[in-house]
C-alpha cells in the first residue's frame, strides 16, 4: 500500500497525468501470448527491465496489497493487475517501456526489495503472493470482447466514483458503486489539524485567523472539486497535494484556534477499492465476485497459450 510521502503525493495527482488514459486506438491493440513481457522502467536508475506478465504481476501485487489480505482479495488484485498492464502495454508500442514502477502505473518491487521488506517472511509471503497469481493464471477483464484497463485505489469513502467526476472520460465499466466494507481502512477518516499560520503558507494565502470557506463544487460522492478560501480559488486536488491529503473527499472546519479536515478514502476513488476488495473477501465473495462487483458489466477471460 501507498506509504511513501511521495506515493500519497502522486496519487492525488494522478487524474490530471492521466487523463489520456481511456483513449484506445485499434492499431495498438496485439494478441497477448503466455511468453508476453513486461518493460518496466525504473524510477531510481532509469533502466527498463524486462519481466514475464506473470513475473510483473506477483511483484505489483506484493508492492499493491498487503500481503496479510485474504486470498480471494489478493487474485481480485491479480487480475486487475494483469489487466491493467496489459491495457498499458497496447498504448506503448512506440515507447521504450509500457509502465514505470510507481503509482504512476503500478508499484513494481523487486526480489531484493522484497527481500528488505520481508525479511525472514520472504519466502512464506511470497508463496502466499505467487498462490493468488497461479490461481488466476493469465486471467483478465473484458467489457464488451475489449480488454479493460481496470483501474483501483486503496480506500473509498463508502461508494467509488463515475470516472467522468475525476477523469473526465466516462467510461462504461468505471461506474461508481457502493463499497460498503472500506471502513476497515485505517484511511477511511483521518483528521488532521494546523495552525493558522501553517495552513494560509501551505496555501499561499494572506494570514488570517478569520477563514472564509466556500465549497463551490463537488462529485455527487462528496468529492471537492472547486472550493474558494478566502478569495482565492482551488481545486480540490490543488488542496489535497498542497496540504498532503489522501483524497479530494475532505471537510473543513475551524475551531480552538486551529484549522481541522476530515478526510475520507485514500486514492482518486474509480475502479476497485482495494479494502472493499479485502472486506467482501472476509464477507465470503469470491475473487470474480468482487471484480464485477467493482467493474460494471465485466467479463474474465483468459489469454489462450
Amino acid at each position: 500500500m501507498k506509504k511513501i510521502l511521495l506515493f500519497s503525493l502522486l496519487l492525488i495527482l494522478i487524474p490530471y497525468i492521466v487523463v489520456s488514459i481511456f483513449i484506445c486506438d485499434d492499431e495498438s491493440k496485439f494478441i497477448f501470448t503466455s511468453n508476453t513481457m513486461v518493460r518496466i522502467k525504473r524510477t531510481n536508475t532509469g533502466n527498463i527491465d524486462i519481466v514475464p506478465l506473470e513475473d510483473y504481476v506477483i511483484h505489483v501485487i506484493a508492492g499493491e496489497m498487503p500481503v496479510e489480505f485474504h486470498i480471494e482479495a489478493l487474485k481480485a488484485q491479480a487480475v486487475a493487475s494483469r489487466s491493467y498492464v496489459m491495457y498499458q502495454i497496447t498504448k506503448s508500442q512506440n515507447k521504450d517501456y509500457d509502465v514505470v514502477d510507481t503509482v504512476l502505473n503500478q508499484v513494481y518491487l523487486d526480489d531484493y526489495n522484497l527481500k528488505e521488506k520481508w525479511g525472514n517472511n520472504y519466502n512464506e509471503y511470497m508463496n502466499k503472493i505467487s498462490e493468488a497469481v497461479l490461481s488466476t493464471s493469465y486471467e483478465y477483464i473484458t467489457y464488451n470482447g475489449e480488454l479493460a484497463e481496470a483501474l483501483f485505489f486503496s480506500t473509498s469513502s463508502g461508494i467509488t466514483e463515475n470516472s467522468e467526476d475525476v477523469f473526465i472520460t466516462s467510461v462504461p465499466y468505471l461506474r461508481s458503486v457502493e463499497s460498503p466494507y472500506d471502513s476497515i481502512s485505517p484511511a477511511f477518516n483521518i483528521v488532521n489539524d494546523y495552525d493558522y499560520a501553517l495552513f494560509c503558507s501551505l496555501l499561499n494565502i494572506k494570514y488570517d485567523t478569520n477563514l472564509n470557506i466556500e465549497v463551490l463544487d463537488k462529485t455527487r460522492t462528496g468529492r471537492v472539486n472547486k472550493i474558494r478560501i478566502n478569495e482565492k480559488v482551488f481545486s480540490g486536488s490543488d488542496i489535497a497535494y498542497l496540504l498532503n491529503l489522501k483524497s479530494t473527499n475532505f471537510e473543513i472546519n475551524q475551531y480552538n484556534n486551529k484549522v481541522y479536515i476530515k478526510t475520507s478514502g485514500y486514492g482518486h476513488g474509480v475502479g476497485m477499492s482495494q479494502y472493499g476488495a479485502e472486506g467482501m473477501a472476509e464477507a465470503g465473495f469470491t475473487y470474480d465476485e468482487i471484480l464485477k462487483h467493482y467493474y460494471t458489466g465485466v467479463e474474465i477471460e483468459k489469454i489462450k497459450y
